[in-house]
């Protein structure tokens, strides 16, 4: 049986195949349209899901949607009502997209796809709590899910066991875990449903000075993590704003405007609310814990993938054990549609070994051959070099040794937000200057922002407080003791960025944090064994891994998108499957690398 999965209209619309429970296939529209956090109707990642599974629309038994639109226009009708007069602008801006598109999903399908089989909408944190469940190794988990938003849901709890799923509880709009901290990343002067790492990223920078007042006036938090919002300071139930002109007032400052300086106020904002978030997560899970019985815990929706609570509860927690969708937001939402209905709406078994995911390694993207990549590059007429496997691993590791940035495409790209080894910017951590050159010279974005290391699987308690695997990169743990170093010292807000603090500087953030990520063979077997030559060389099993996109870009997809990237930015080589472009050689950049997508629907 063939089910396809789509969830779109809102941010990050993804589609999925899956065949029989087995997950075939699974992608971001964005990576097509090249449009970052793209929610339009994914017509390019079905066509290439469909083409992945080898089959054509009349061949699919199903399609299921993430939500269910009618029940979210209730709430936004509902709440422009209770807030009129004064939401008024908010509803005259959301009313034509709601009857133009968001509300004929079914019909949309139907049309675009000219499919006339079953179509079924699960509700939103349903879909996100299948996500979680389904792919992860256990037979039986708790389940936790917070966003921003679904219908009315904002968070929900449950069980899962076996092929059944139950949701128990759910935490109600407009309190929102996940609206809280986007409420403070708008007030920092970052974008919502992307600036959220950033706002994650510079609170280690600051001090939680304005935690009390958070818990004392914004929310009323209680033992089991449920809150209520004090709707006074928030703007987003009527307004086009996060935050109002009382939030401002109660702070003593106004929002930061978009790339101007980040001041130490914002930093210790910052900070707030992390510690804030964090708090509320380890009281859910403890709560969770209490009231299931479960010793494992899965993880999924928007607020999943703030690692640095991930990563209390792991350490802090009362489960033995997490798993965390990497595709927690709303792309995932396509993934667990399609297995809540196979395995719930459908009662089919589900196959676990109680040990590994059912994700594979979340590569589940398209991929180009070696004759697709040698035909781009002699058709462009751009020098290059074939190497086979041993000479990858030879020269790579000696580059990145050398001190060189590498461009690393290989094999399906990651479905989810993180570059976890198929489409990546790889670099030496031990390299006390590799932070700032990545962030400035390649990713072009905000020189603060803290890189990720890989590291092997067998060593990483040897350099990280971490004792499990962590694949997907949705855990921080801290440098090991025996691997800092000294710092001479009172340093603040960036000046922090100026001091070594460890043997691996580059991945190590100003709190001795990283956002880790394990690598076994089994799942990249080449950038396994590139570790592993780089380790052998340098006594390191670590490297930088980071994103393979400028800012403000979507992970490249294509050959050409990686092309362009290389190109535009200072990336020393370019490994393109089996074959290395080294940038001394390029003659320049003015050619024509525009392409026609090779995913069309039968």
């Amino acid at each position: 049986m063939k089910i396809l999965g789509i969830s779109c209209f809102y941010h990050d619309s993804a589609a999925c195949i899956v065949s029989d429970g087995e997950i075939m296939a699974a992608v971001q529209e964005e990576r097509f349209t090249r449009k970052k956090h793209d929610a339009s109707f994914p017509i390019n990642a079905i066509r290439y899901c469909l083409k992945e599974a080898g089959i054509s629309v009349k061949d699919l038994d199903l399609v299921a949607f993430y939500d269910k639109p009618f029940i979210k226009f209730e709430r936004i009708l509902e709440t422009a009502l209770s807030y009129a007069p004064s939401g008024i602008s908010q509803f005259i801006q959301a009313i034509p997209v709601w009857l133009k598109q968001k509300l004929w999903a079914l019909e949309i399908i139907r049309k675009d796809l000219a499919f006339n089989g079953k179509i079924v909408f699960t509700e939103h944190h349903e879909a996100h709590a299948a996500s979680a469940f389904y792919p992860s190794p256990f037979v039986e988990a708790a389940i936790l899910t917070i966003d921003g938003v679904g219908e009315w849901e904002t968070a929900s709890f449950g069980v899962g066991k076996g092929n059944h799923l139950d949701i128990q509880q759910y935490l109600r709009f407009p309190n929102s875990l996940g609206l809280l901290y986007s409420a403070f990343t708008y007030y920092a002067g970052f974008k919502v449903n992307s600036g959220e790492y950033k706002l994650m990223g510079l609170a280690p920078y600051g001090r939680p000075l304005y935690k009390d007042i958070i818990l004392k006036e914004l929310i009323d938090l209680k033992d089991d993590g449920s809150f209520k919002m004090n709707m006074k300071y928030f703007g987003f139930c009527n307004s086009l704003r996060m935050t109002n002109s009382r939030f401002n007032r109660l702070f003593g400052f106004p929002p930061r405007k978009p790339e101007t300086k980040i001041t130490q106020k914002f930093m210790d904002m910052a900070a707030s609310i992390q510690e804030v978030t964090e708090e509320i997560m380890l009281k859910m899970a403890g709560h969770i814990h209490k009231v299931t019985g479960q010793d494992k815990l899965c993880l999924a929706g928007g607020v999943a993938l703030n690692c640095v609570g991930n990563g209390r509860i792991l350490r802090e927690g009362p489960f033995k054990d997490i798993w965390i969708q990497p595709a927690s937001g709303d792309a995932g939402g396509a993934l667990g549609a399609a297995l809540l209905v196979w395995h719930k709406y459908l009662d089919n078994h589900r196959f676990t070994d109680g040990v590994n995911d059912s994700q594979k390694a979340s590569l589940l993207g398209p991929s180009y051959s070696d004759n697709y990549i040698e035909n781009f590059l002699k058709k462009q007429s751009i020098p290059y070099r074939r190497l086979d496997y041993n000479d990858i691993v030879e020269k790579v590791s000696n580059f990145i040794i050398a001190g060189k940035v590498i461009g690393w495409f290989q094999g399906r790209i990651e479905f989810g937000p993180r570059a976890l080894g198929a489409r990546s910017i790889i670099g030496d951590a031990r390299n006390p200057d590799m932070q700032s050159k990545m962030n400035i010279k390649i990713k072009h974005r905000e020189s603060f922002r803290p890189f990720a290391p890989t590291i092997l699987k067998e060593e990483v308690s040897h350099w990280f407080e971490l004792d499990k695997e962590s694949p997907y990169m949705l855990l921080v743990a801290c440098v090991k003791n025996d691997k800092r170093l000294e710092v001479s010292g009172d340093f603040s807000g960036f000046d922090k960025l100026k001091t070594v603090r460890s043997l691996i500087p580059a991945v190590t953030h100003v709190d001795y944090s990283a956002r880790v990520q394990t690598i076994k063979k089994t799942d990249h077997p080449l950038y396994y064994d590139l570790l592993q030559s780089f380790f052998k060389k340098t006594g390191c099993p670590v490297i930088i891994n980071t994103s393979f996109n400028e800012r403000g870009e979507p992970l490249v997809l294509t050959p050409q998108d990686a092309y362009k990237c290389f190109m535009r930015t200072e990336i020393d080589y370019l490994i393109l499957g089996n074959f290395l472009i080294d940038k001394l050689d390029q003659p320049g950049t003015n050619k024509d690398l525009s392409e026609q997508s090779e995913f069309e629907l039968d």
